[in-house]
């Protein structure tokens, strides 16, 4: 008897969190799927509309002595870019995708290949932290690797 009250508080206590999450998970994947749209298209605005006011682009890189650092880039510069790009030329194609919410915040674990005019450039993971605002879910950081080997 006690090992089904368990259980049932198990399924109750959890159950819940995991209708919510899959009511939000495509919600979440909105903003997400918005930027890869927009550099693809070379469109600035729409890369703009998946952002928060403040949103943070970093990337995990290593210097010429191999110490591990992180660079922190403007958005600013970022979607000035894309808008100067060709349509076509950004081409980011996320390998898989994993979403984790807990109310009004929400990571998202993407591993990518980036191309370049058609061209492999590098691979490696996209980690976005994200929260849920009056205009629906927005990128409120992005932070990634790359790398150009063991991208299979």
């Amino acid at each position: 008897m006690k090992k089904s009250v368990y259980i049932l508080l198990i399924v109750l206590l959890y159950g819940g969190k995991s209708v919510a999450q899959k009511t939000e998970e495509p919600l979440v994947r909105v903003p997400i799927q918005q930027l890869f749209d927009g550099m693809k298209k070379s469109d600035s605005t729409l890369v703009r509309q998946s952002l928060a006011v403040g949103a943070r682009l970093e990337t995990v890189s290593k210097n010429n002595s191999g110490e591990v650092f992180v660079r922190s880039d403007s958005f600013e510069g970022f979607i000035k870019n894309i808008g100067k790009s060709t349509a076509g030329d950004l081409d980011e194609r996320l390998t898989a995708i994993d979403i984790r919410i807990d109310g009004d915040m929400a990571t998202a674990w993407t591993p990518y290949k980036f191309y370049l005019k058609g061209n492999f450039s590098h691979c490696g993971i996209n980690a976005f932290q994200l929260v849920k605002t009056a205009a629906g879910w927005k990128i409120w950081s992005i932070i990634d690797t790359r790398r150009k080997e063991g991208c299979e």
